[in-house]
C-alpha cells in the first residue's frame, strides 16, 4: 500500500510564508515577492534555449529584482565524458562555478527556469539536484519560473544586472544522490525500482533519442512521463502537484522503496527525481545521470522494449 503525500504537498506555500526562509522546495512568486531582498538570498536564473526560454540577453532585457544569472547549457553544470553526455561534472568545477556565481555555503538559493516547458523545467531541477548532491538544502525551485513571475504582473527590471562578488563554496557530498551504472546493474538484480522519466514513446522504444546507441529502457524500468508533472497556466508552466499522487499510482511506486530515476543523458530525469524526492518525499531516491547515454554505450546490458503491447528483451548489436 502506498502512503499519500497530497496532505503534505498542500500546505507548501502556506508554510514557506510562515517561516520565512525556511524554505520548501517548491516556492511561489508570492513569496519570493516578499523575501527577495533577503540578504542571504540568491535568485538564480537559468534560462537558456530550452524551450525557447531565452538567454542571457533576455535576462539582461527583462529579470526578476535582484537576480543574477547563470546559463544552464554553457556554463558548465554538465559535461560529456567517455562519449557519455550529461554527466555530473568533477566536484572542484562545480564548487568554482557555484562561488562565481555569489553562492556560499550560507545563501539560500531560489532557482528561476523561463516557465517555458517541462524540459525547461528539467533545467532548474538538474541544477536543484547537484546542489543536493553537493550538500546544499538550502535551495528551492521557483514554481512557474521567470514566465508565471510576469504573468502575475510582479516586478520586473532591465538593464544591465547588479555586480556581485564571488566566494567560495565548498561540498560535502552525498554520493547516495547519485547512480552509477554498476550501481544500476545492481538494481535491477534487487528488484529496485528504476524510474524511466522520458515520454513514453522512448519508454516503448518507438523513439530514440541520439544520446543513446540503441531504442528501448532498462529492462524491468516503469514509466513516470517528466512532462506529465508539468500544466501550462496562462502561457506558464508549473508543477502539477495536485495530480501527483495518482501519477504515482499509475507507476506502481513505492515511497519506501529504493528507487533511481534515470532518462537519456540526466534533464528529464531530475524532475522525476525533484517531485519523487523532494516533493512526495520518497527516502532513498536517486538520480542516473549517465542514463541511458552510459546504459547504451556497452553492448552488454540488456533493453527492454515494448510495441504495439509486446515487451521483448535483447542484447545491444555492435
Amino acid at each position: 500500500m502506498k502512503r499519500s503525500i497530497i496532505s503534505a504537498v498542500g500546505v507548501f506555500s502556506v508554510v514557506a510564508q510562515a517561516q520565512a526562509l525556511e524554505m520548501t522546495p517548491l516556492v511561489d512568486a508570492q513569496w519570493l515577492d516578499t523575501h527577495k531582498d533577503e540578504p542571504s538570498l540568491v535568485i538564480l536564473d537559468v534560462r537558456s534555449s530550452i524551450d525557447n526560454g531565452g538567454d542571457e540577453d533576455s535576462f539582461r532585457e527583462a529579470r526578476i529584482p535582484g537576480s543574477r544569472y547563470t546559463s544552464y547549457t554553457d556554463d558548465g553544470w554538465r559535461e560529456t565524458r567517455d562519449s557519455v553526455a550529461g554527466l555530473m561534472p568533477e566536484v572542484d568545477d562545480l564548487e568554482a562555478l557555484i562561488g562565481r556565481l555569489g553562492i556560499s555555503n550560507d545563501s539560500d538559493v531560489v532557482i528561476v527556469p523561463a516557465g517555458t516547458g517541462p524540459t525547461d523545467f528539467g533545467s532548474a531541477a538538474r541544477i536543484y539536484w547537484t546542489l543536493k548532491v553537493l550538500g546544499h538544502d538550502d535551495v528551492a525551485i521557483l514554481n512557474g519560473g521567470f514566465a508565471g513571475w510576469q504573468q502575475q504582473g510582479y516586478d520586473v527590471v532591465t538593464g544591465e544586472p547588479d555586480v556581485f562578488d564571488s566566494t567560495n563554496f565548498e561540498a560535502s557530498l552525498r554520493e547516495q544522490l547519485v547512480a552509477s551504472t554498476e550501481e544500476v546493474e545492481a538494481a535491477r538484480e534487487e528488484q529496485a525500482q528504476l524510474v524511466d522519466a522520458r515520454p513514453s514513446d522512448y519508454f516503448s522504444g518507438e523513439n530514440k533519442s541520439p544520446a543513446a546507441r540503441v531504442a528501448g529502457t532498462i529492462p524491468g524500468a516503469r514509466s513516470l512521463p517528466h512532462q506529465s508533472h508539468l500544466n501550462v497556466q496562462n502561457g506558464a508552466y508549473y508543477l502539477d502537484v495536485d495530480g501527483l499522487q495518482s501519477r504515482i499510482n499509475e507507476a506502481d511506486l513505492d515511497s519506501r522503496e529504493r528507487t533511481i530515476a534515470f532518462c537519456n543523458t540526466g534533464h528529464w530525469a531530475a524532475t522525476d527525481w525533484f517531485v519523487l524526492s523532494e516533493v512526495a518525499g520518497f527516502e532513498n531516491i536517486a538520480m542516473y545521470d549517465g542514463s541511458m547515454a552510459a546504459w547504451t554505450i556497452s553492448d552488454s546490458r540488456p533493453v527492454q522494449l515494448a510495441r504495439e503491447g509486446i515487451k521483448q528483451v535483447r542484447e545491444l548489436l555492435n
